[in-house]
This record gives structure tokens, sequence and C-alpha cells, in this order.
């Protein structure tokens, strides 16, 4: 979802309002390279810089700064005008993809869920991390339920906890992505908009 379906990193903005955006932003980019080898922990210590925050902070976010990627509307339409099924599994928060997806309409999301106590942010995520294995899974349980065979499935991403998941799909798109990334997967789209994906997806049908 973050810096792939919208425009921000919401964890990073939402630390703005606790004025830790520079300190959880350079651990959100190191995660997305790679840099980070214990991705869960990396999550962790960024939620934990959100504690005290009014859990209000996340309806500002959702309503004064998350924006969806250019095409991202249009992809969306024309892939379930096509049939096909739509997952959005994110390392982001539930608070956001459960909005974007009864906003496009996408039918099946998996994402991370921030604790609130007495109307504030805790620090700490409820359940476990979605981290690169989890996103791989909800890939693999998704297409397994529908019914769809991995290799006709097709994953987007951008960082580095996208290579699981991007690794078991029979076509796998970095957008705008980490360099690790663009070289792990079978296309990139470095510029325009996300429905440049439906150019891909038509060459390859």
């Amino acid at each position: 979802m973050d810096s792939t379906l919208i425009t921000i990193e919401c964890v990073d903005e939402i630390a703005d309002f606790a004025g830790r955006k520079a300190e959880v932003a350079a651990i959100t980019e190191a995660a997305m390279r790679g840099e980070i080898s214990d991705y869960d922990e990396s999550l962790r210590r960024r939620v934990a810089l959100l504690e005290g925050l009014p859990e209000s902070v996340l309806q500002r976010v959702w309503d004064e700064r998350v924006e969806l990627s250019p095409g991202a509307e249009t992809l969306v339409r024309r892939m379930k005008a096509s049939g096909l099924q739509l997952l959005l599994v994110s390392g982001g928060f539930s608070f956001f993809t459960d909005r974007l997806a009864a906003r496009l309409g996408i039918a099946h999301v998996h994402s991370n869920r921030l604790e609130v106590s007495r109307g504030k942010l805790t620090g700490h995520l409820v359940g476990p991390v979605i981290n690169a294995a989890a996103k791989r899974v909800a890939l693999e349980h998704t297409a397994a339920r529908i019914g769809c065979p991995l290799a006709r499935t097709i994953a987007v991403g951008d960082g580095a906890n996208d290579l699981q998941m991007m690794s078991v799909a029979g076509l796998s798109v970095a957008y705008r992505a980490k360099p690790l990334v663009r070289n792990e997967t079978t296309h990139a789209i470095n510029h325009g908009g996300l429905d440049s994906l439906l150019g891909l997806f038509e060459d390859t049908r």
C-alpha cells in the first residue's frame, strides 16, 4: 500500500504529529532498501515512537495526507472489470487499508493493526507483524481460497519486504521501487502511473 497504492508512508506521516518524522522515515527507508535484517523489530521501533498520540491523528493523516498514486483508480477499476480478484496486503496499518479497500472495492485485505487504549496509540501492534513472509503467505492462501494458481497471480510492490511475495507470483512488478527490488522482479515501472501495469498484463495474457 505505502508508496505503491498511495503516495506516502503512513507511519512516517503519523510520526510527524509526534515530531519524530525524520527519525521514523530514516528507519522506514533503510527497511525498504533491505538494509535492516530484522524487519519486525524495525517496525516495532517505529510504532513505539507513536506512543501517546491521540487516535484522531490517524483520521487526520487519512483526510489530509493520503493520496492515491497516479493511475491507481484506473488500474483497480479495469482489473475488476476484467474479473480479477484483488488482494491488498501491507506492512502498513489497518486503519488505512480498510478505508482504501472500501473506497476501491478490494475484497481481500491483510495489514498490521495499531493498538489503541483510551483513545491513544499505545506504541504497540495487535497480533503478528505482517512482514515479508506474512505477505507471501497471504498471497498463497488467498490464491488457494479463490482457486487461482500462483502462476496466474501478479504481485506489485516497492520494498524489500515485498520480495518473498513477488518470488511466488507468476508476474512480479516493481513500482518506483528500490534498486534491490527492481533487480529481483520480472518487470519494473520506473515512470508513469500504476495503470502502466495494464500494458504488462495485456502483453502476458
